[in-house]
């Protein structure tokens, strides 16, 4: 098993407690006062990550008998965010501090990963349509026909690291008040309105973006608000087969929001 390989790393007098999460691919390590946080196959630039502060410090890693690859970082006694946490000035200024890396940027390059285009976003939506399968097909293909319209506008030659997973839960507040962003397994390279969008129209009121930009070490243009508009409908698009797929209780206020999007597309 799994856990015995784990154990034998890590020598006599551990014990292992699964950390949660969808992968069951994390564990608390635990001897005496001592606490690890392991994780099996986590993102190999997680060493970088670590060495500017954005997550937990990594202590070492380790290869198990079963092949696989074992990260422990240091195990923080802290908070995750709450949703209304996330106007605050600090995560604005660690997600820029984040997008305007160019270690991130070059390790994630190195590890050839390619850019997400939004042609490629767009050609997503329009392969997984099946309309017989969605509740509201005709919203759907309304929203496909913005991003077509609307194509030619979020081209972008800027790219940044995407964390793409902005949600509350991976934002952790440690005892000493330091702010970090956890789970990088799908971290990307993309424009970044493809964070900035999802994440503000969940978490921050408009009438704050400007002060939270200003956080964030950019301005919010009018061209940078249209790509985090179009990003947003394209993820909800995505989301919504998702969410359809797995029959998921979310999916109605899922069309609900999208249906919002398209109301408020020329604002």
């Amino acid at each position: 098993m799994m856990e015995l390989d784990i154990l034998d790393a890590l020598g006599e007098g551990w014990t292992l407690t699964p950390a949660g999460g969808i992968t069951g691919e994390a564990y608390v390590a635990s001897t005496g006062q001592s606490k690890l946080f392991l994780k099996r196959n986590s993102s190999p630039f997680l060493a970088i990550l670590s060495a500017d502060g954005i997550v937990p410090k990594l202590l070492w890693t380790k290869r198990i008998y079963s092949g696989d690859v074992i990260s422990a970082q240091q195990f923080i006694e802290g908070n995750e965010l709450e949703p209304e946490m996330m106007e605050r000035p600090e995560v604005a200024r660690l997600l820029g501090k984040i997008h305007d890396s160019k270690e991130l940027l070059f390790m994630l390059q190195q590890l050839d990963q390619r850019p997400i285009e939004p042609d490629e976003l767009l050609r997503q939506c329009r392969l997984y349509f099946q309309p017989a399968e969605l509740r509201e097909a005709n919203l759907i293909e309304q929203a496909i026909g913005y991003l077509e319209t609307h194509l030619a506008l979020v081209r972008t030659d800027e790219q940044v690291v995407c964390h793409s997973d902005l949600n509350h839960n991976n934002w952790l507040t440690g005892a000493d008040g330091h702010l970090y962003l956890n789970d990088w397994d799908d971290a990307i390279i993309a424009d970044r309105a493809y964070d900035l969008g999802m994440m503000l129209y969940s978490y921050v009121d408009e009438e704050y973006w400007p002060e939270w930009f200003a956080s964030y070490g950019h301005p919010l243009t009018l061209e940078l608000k249209q790509r985090m508009h179009w990003y947003v409908v394209a993820q909800a698009i995505l989301s919504i087969y998702w969410y359809e797929d797995a029959q998921h209780p979310d999916a109605p206020e899922s069309y609900v929001f999208l249906a919002q999007l398209l109301e408020n597309e020329n604002n």
